[in-house]
């Protein structure tokens, strides 16, 4: 059955205002909100937490609960009015016109359905197809995914695929219909920096392909550059700043938007030089939205008794493809002047080795037979092979891999978590890879602390915030009376810079950045020597991301901490770290420092993770290197080079050595060291990765 061309917008938003109801009162979600999806076209939706970006696809998809109403405006699908749709046409729409893909794959699939049936259930239900001519199209469509053997897919149960194919299911099974708009609602958040490449880039050509529209929601500036025609900046339920994607990157006329774009690490920043500058102050509440522009508490352009008086409607960019801005002066604004200065720091020079990591191994036995039918047989998985490097005082060493290559192994063989199989750890010259954390005496369980990924699942939500650093004081045994160690609570509190009020706050009246905080300052309750630092922005804001990471770098300055950074965000990265460590597969492929790690020659596999980090500047130009396949098992590694599977220079490589041999460390320059069999003469011909356009 072939859906009739429809050649107006597919998706009309006209002044959309939607608010939930409790028993107290009435919270705007969504206020004045407008914006228009063209046939063909993508249209990216970004803005901080909290903003009303899912609130507004919900809203599209008519899923507000019962307590969700849309109290203003309209949205019409196709010309039509959804809110004037019968539950009957609704569900004729939703699926199969309209199709929604949520941030986590799993949420989406039936664990205990196989894929086939999931798959084909879809245009069975919507276009009454046969079972048949269902599966055919469903073997079509895996395809259409990059799936590889779509038979054995089909057969397969959720729970048998990895992250990144299930999120390619999920784009499959929306696909089933061939539905005219596709809302994307964060749907790479959970998944590699490599795997969201190819899911981006399959996104793309899938809308292509099939014409669909998009709706894309993500917080990801770089990521909407690269995959939308358009965009909308949402802030407290309303939408600041839309127009192309060239006039609102390289000619922002919101306050707002070009707060975000100081506050994310582009090409060039530095921590030292050029520092992130993070918007001031916090998100309103809904119920505590100033009057006038809801902004204007955080505004460097925030003018008393005019931006203020009165609410303010969008106004229109002359001159530009269908430019908008919610602010007052947007014309009177010099959008050109240079950043104010931020403080600038001194380099500082790294001290002596803290941490000397040597030949560490940490190898796990698992029963075979629960995983391959065959009884008493022991499989080793090697989650760390050979790892060799040092780290000195003062010193920020980035550790950087896709999931499963072995980095949050390591921390948890350096905090004593686990013990190491085999090599040494040297803490200050004492041997530690022995001992867990329970016979660890005091001092060195001080000196090595962590900053975790998740704020909200690191703090006692029964315990104040205040009790819980003094808890950390009293393990640590600082002072000699409780006097002593809240004196110190309050200093650590200055620190990381907490009213001191805060105390006596439980976690749930914090928010996500200021719990993160609180976990650095209990980090650093101890006097830590080293602080391991494990995707410790990820689950932030973009806004809140620069604030954090510079608090983090300026306590280390101020502390002579070492600071291992586990990240998979390659920007924040480049902006912070001293010196980079790449791991694949448990092994280390790459080190060296941060601008030997981001200019050629590199790595097969750094460069592959170059190519894959997505940057919001409209003047970078990359190579388009898309990983194919995922990473291997750890239970059954390929022979030789790890990454022989995945890697593009192969070729080069005589004698089949890539297949046969794990290559040997070699030095390319000073401090600079690869794990790979390509010759000298072929590493000297690589490109770029990142190049900035010339004017």
């Amino acid at each position: 059955m072939t859906k009739p061309k429809y050649d107006g917008p597919i998706l009309e938003i006209d002044g959309l205002s939607i608010s939930f109801f409790t028993r107290l009162r009435e919270i705007p979600a969504v206020m004045d909100f407008s914006v228009d999806v063209q046939p063909g076209e993508a249209v990216g939706l970004v803005g901080e937490s909290g903003c009303g970006k899912s609130t507004v696809a919900l809203g599209v998809m008519q899923d507000l609960g019962v307590n969700g109403h849309i109290v203003g405006g309209q949205i019409k699908f196709k010309g039509q009015d959804l809110s004037a749709m019968s539950d009957e046409e609704l569900r004729d729409i939703r699926g199969n016109e309209i199709a929604m893909i949520y941030q986590e794959p799993m949420a989406s699939l039936n664990p205990a359905m196989k894929i086939g049936k999931q798959l084909i259930e879809v245009p069975m239900i919507h276009e009454g197809i046969s079972e048949n001519d269902a599966y055919q199209r469903a073997l079509e469509v895996v395809a259409d995914v990059k799936l590889p053997d779509p038979e054995r897919i089909l057969k397969s149960f959720p729970h048998q695929l990895s992250g990144g194919q299930q999120q390619r299911i999920v784009i499959a099974m929306a696909l089933m219909s061939k539905p005219s708009l596709l809302i994307l609602d964060e749907p790479t958040t959970a998944l590699d920096v490599t795997v969201e490449a190819a899911v981006v880039d399959l996104v793309k050509d899938l809308g292509k392909k099939y014409g669909t529209s998009m709706l894309f929601i993500s917080h990801n500036l770089g990521l909407v550059l690269e995959t939308c025609d358009r965009i909308c900046v949402m802030y407290s339920g309303e939408a600041v700043e839309t127009g192309s994607i060239e006039d609102v990157f390289d000619k922002m006329q919101h306050p707002y938007t070009q707060a975000l774009f100081r506050s994310i690490p582009l090409p060039g920043a530095n921590k030292n030089a050029r520092p992130l500058v993070a918007i001031p102050g916090n998100f309103p509440l809904p119920h505590e939205r100033p009057m006038g522009c809801n902004f204007g508490p955080r505004c460097d352009y925030f003018e008393e008794g005019r931006c203020n008086q009165s609410e303010i409607s969008m106004g229109v960019i002359e001159g530009d493809d269908r430019h908008f801005s919610r602010c007052l002066k947007f014309s009177e604004i010099d959008w050109n002047a240079p950043i104010k200065a931020s403080v600038t720091s001194e380099k500082t020079e790294p001290g002596g080795v803290v941490l000397k990591i040597d030949n560490l191994k940490k190898y796990y036995e698992v029963a075979a037979n629960a995983l391959f039918g065959s009884a008493g047989d022991k499989k080793v998985v090697k989650a760390n092979e050979t790892l060799s490097f040092e780290a000195r005082e003062s010193e920020t060493l980035a550790i950087v891999g896709e999931s499963g290559c072995g980095k949050s192994t390591f921390a948890k063989v350096l905090m004593g978590l686990e013990t190491a199989t085999e090599g040494e750890i040297l803490l200050d010259g004492k041997s530690i890879e022995s001992n867990p954390i329970e016979t660890r005496n005091t001092k060195t369980v001080a000196d090595i602390q962590m900053v975790f990924q998740n704020p909200f699942d690191t703090l006692n939500p029964s315990m104040s915030v205040g009790r819980q650093i003094i808890r950390a004081l009293e393990i640590f045994r600082f002072g000699n009376s409780d006097q002593d160690r809240a004196e110190r609570m309050l200093e650590l509190l200055d620190l990381v810079k907490l009213p001191r009020a805060f105390a006596e706050r439980m976690p749930r009246q914090l928010s996500g950045g200021q719990k993160q905080r609180v976990g650095i300052a209990r980090a650093f309750a101890g006097g830590a020597r080293i602080v391991v630092a494990d995707e410790p922005v990820s689950a932030l804001d973009v806004s809140v991301q620069a604030a954090v990471t510079d608090l983090l770098m300026e306590i280390q300055r101020r502390e002579k901490t070492t600071l291992l950074f586990i990240s998979h965000d390659l920007s924040i990265v480049r902006y912070l770290s001293d010196r980079v460590m790449v791991m694949y597969l448990g092994h280390v492929v790459e080190l060296g420092s941060t601008d030997q790690v981001f200019s050629p020659p590199y790595h097969p596999y750094t460069e592959a993770l170059l190519s894959a980090v997505p940057i919001a500047d409209t003047s970078i130009e990359k190579q388009h290197i898309v990983l194919e396949g995922d990473i291997p098992s750890a239970m059954n590694p390929p022979s030789g080079c790890p990454f022989q599977t995945r890697c593009r220079w192969k070729t080069e490589v005589t004698n089949n050595l890539c297949d046969t041999e794990v290559p040997p460390t070699r030095q390319l320059e000073k401090g600079h060291e690869i794990k790979c069999h390509l010759a000298a003469d072929i590493l000297s011909k690589m490109e770029p990765v990142i190049k900035i356009a010339a004017e």
